[in-house]
């Protein structure tokens, strides 16, 4: 990733986190490329209750982008991302029954 991009996506409210963080759910969407992973995660945190955190395991470069653009869209919180050496995993809070 360019410094140029990870500078844009700091504006953006894209927040790297240093550990994980504990999540009431999971769900492994690796391999998966757009739109799946926002249709998987929509299809997910349905499952879950208002207060809740669900953690979204993913390779793709493109969530890095998506998935905080998704939560502001979608009124949901998107609490940061924490970078494995091989997937990503985002954290958001259901903040209202879509």
């Amino acid at each position: 990733m360019a410094i140029t991009d990870l500078l844009h996506q700091q504006e953006a409210g894209l927040k790297f986190l240093d550990k994980p963080l504990e999540a009431d759910a999971t769900t492994d969407i690796i391999y998966m490329m757009c739109p799946m992973h926002l249709l998987a995660l929509q299809e997910r945190i349905k499952e879950l209750k208002t207060g809740q955190v669900l953690a979204i395991l993913t390779d793709y470069d493109g969530a890095l982008e998506d998935i905080p653009a998704w939560c502001v869209k979608t009124g949901n919180e998107f609490m940061g991302v924490h970078e494995s050496p091989d997937h990503y995993s985002f954290y958001v809070r259901k903040l209202k029954d879509n």
